[in-house]
């Protein structure tokens, strides 16, 4: 594939794509069409330091990030052309911020947990911190329930707390005696589930937090995991290199993608749950059909990668790598990569 050649028309045909998204074979097609004519990287300057955790809001017309060097950037993205420009730059806590999150139902709501022992609440539109809810440790973990009402957020002594964004204050909390990595709720927001460093899944109850299953996923350390936005999978990244694709109400594996060959930091569905993005420390991320497990493109990196995501409604990924400058001092950008060509 030509990765530098462009066509404006490609972003169009991909928007018929999700009609005929049932026959795998036509959409791969189109969905390879579509990265050959749209290949575009973009960098976009967000940090002086790495950044650790990239994230879109509810429309896809911001983006956020958060850094090694304590700040969480805020970015305005236009819904045509994909353009990103940033807004704010937030100076507020004292300490890495390991994960940005936004509120699933409102699109000017963003919530950082950072290794200072707090997490803030930010709105968008006014560029200022909300809310300062403190913890008792240094956080490393983050999300917020799809209803919206609901921030957990986990600790480095695996603590895991519930907190009310509209009180500020935790409701809940439950100590694990294993690793916990990444955290998550299903899309009904009634199960919640855990990665930890015995390579299982802990599925709990929400909000009771009582123990449904566990799964033996991986036999190394399983790290992330997210959940497919039609509710009919989730993916789960180990320390072994593989992402495997579980199906949600069945609890089986239904099949891995194992062209990586370094752990599976992160993962991201696409808006349609068609396409998976793998990313780790190899030089790329794998961009994989869900349904056939058939490679549909490779995103070159110049270095690891520490966080992926979709765009809500386009074909678009933003992700965060431990790039360096020529002088090989951490270049703090954020990438896009099949942005449509203007």
């Amino acid at each position: 594939w030509t990765w530098y050649e462009v066509d404006d028309l490609s972003e169009r045909a991909m928007a018929a794509v999700a009609s005929r998204s049932s026959n795998p074979t036509t959409y791969l097609s189109e969905a390879k069409h579509h990265f050959q004519r749209n290949p575009r990287l973009k960098d976009v300057a967000a940090h002086r330091q790495k950044a650790h955790s990239v994230a879109w809001n509810k429309d896809g017309r911001r983006l956020a990030s958060g850094s090694m060097d304590f700040t969480v950037a805020v970015f305005s993205c236009d819904r045509d052309s994909c353009a990103v420009s940033r807004d704010t730059l937030h100076r507020d806590h004292s300490d890495i911020v390991n994960q940005v999150c936004w509120n699933p139902q409102h699109p000017d709501h963003l919530v950082s947990a950072s290794e200072d022992k707090t997490i803030r609440l930010w709105d968008a539109r006014a560029n200022r911190c909300m809310q300062t809810v403190k913890t008792s440790g240094e956080n490393i973990n983050l999300t917020w329930s799809p209803d919206g009402q609901t921030i957990a957020v986990g600790n480095k002594d695996d603590l895991i707390v519930f907190i009310d964004p509209r009180m500020f204050k935790a409701k809940a909390e439950e100590q694990f005696k294993f690793e916990v990595n990444e955290i998550t709720w299903n899309n009904d927001a009634d199960m919640f589930f855990l990665t930890n460093g015995h390579g299982a899944i802990s599925i709990l109850n929400y909000p009771d937090l009582k123990l449904q299953h566990t799964l033996n996923a991986h036999p190394a350390n399983c790290i992330s995991i997210r959940m497919d936005p039609t509710n009919k999978y989730f993916a789960t990244g180990s320390a072994d290199a593989l992402a495997t694709l579980w199906d949600l109400d069945e609890l089986v594996c239904v099949r891995t993608f194992s062209r990586l060959d370094w752990p599976v930091r992160s993962l991201s569905f696409s808006h349609d749950g068609q396409m998976l993005a793998s990313a780790s420390e190899d030089l790329f991320i794998d961009i994989s059909m869900v349904e056939t497990g058939e490679a549909v493109c490779q995103v070159t990196c110049n270095a690891p990668t520490f966080s992926v995501a979709w765009h809500p409604s386009k074909h678009v990924l933003a992700f965060a790598c431990d790039d360096k400058d020529k002088h090989e001092r951490d270049s703090g950008s954020i990438r896009l990569f099949g942005i449509p060509s203007s």
